[in-house]
């Protein structure tokens, strides 16, 4: 099975068990800290899922990281959940998924847009009306900025990309021309 389909499988459970408890912000925060410290501690990766080291020794270690962070039993529960099945590893795809699935219950919608110098705040909010114009829905803007674009926008909303960047319009230009 691949980790996106066990990814979206744990997510999908999750996401039903925090909407019924009312918990969805505060385990996807616990979570996301949880998959920051396991990735910045790759010894703790390793013993949470190396085969070879004995569960007894890895639910021990994950029962007291537990216990100082003081989590939620949900968050404990799911934990405790991915350990057993041996899944610790994909924490950091199943929170991915998770949030695609809140959001996407929610009526948001990811947008990741790159532009080659930073955007001032007015673009950004024109740019959010507009996205949200065009979907039909609530829409969360992700930054970045790439100076190889020249200048212009790229954005991207799920698998649609509106490019309006001069480096993509100087290659249309390239190729008209050279036709």
């Amino acid at each position: 099975m691949s980790s996106m389909t066990v990814a979206r499988r744990y997510a999908s459970a999750l996401a039903d068990v925090l909407v019924d408890r009312n918990e969805e912000a505060v385990v996807r925060e616990e979570l996301e800290a949880w998959a920051q410290m396991v990735q910045q501690n790759p010894l703790l990766l390793e013993a949470l899922t190396n085969p070879t080291v004995p569960y007894d020794q890895k639910s021990k270690v994950l029962n007291e990281l537990i216990a100082k962070a003081n989590v939620r039993p949900t968050t404990s529960n799911f934990l405790k959940l991915l350990l057993r099945n041996q899944r610790f590893g994909e924490l950091p795809q199943i929170n991915a998924k998770l949030s695609e699935i809140m959001d996407e219950r929610a009526g948001v919608v990811s947008a990741d847009v790159t532009s080659a110098r930073p955007i001032s705040e007015p673009v950004k909010t024109a740019l959010e009306q507009t996205l949200q114009q065009i979907t039909n829905r609530r829409v969360r803007l992700n930054f970045a900025t790439d100076e190889t674009l020249l200048g212009g926008i790229v954005t991207r909303i799920g698998s649609t990309i509106y490019d309006g960047s001069v480096r993509s319009q100087l290659e249309r230009l390239k190729q008209e021309l050279a036709s």
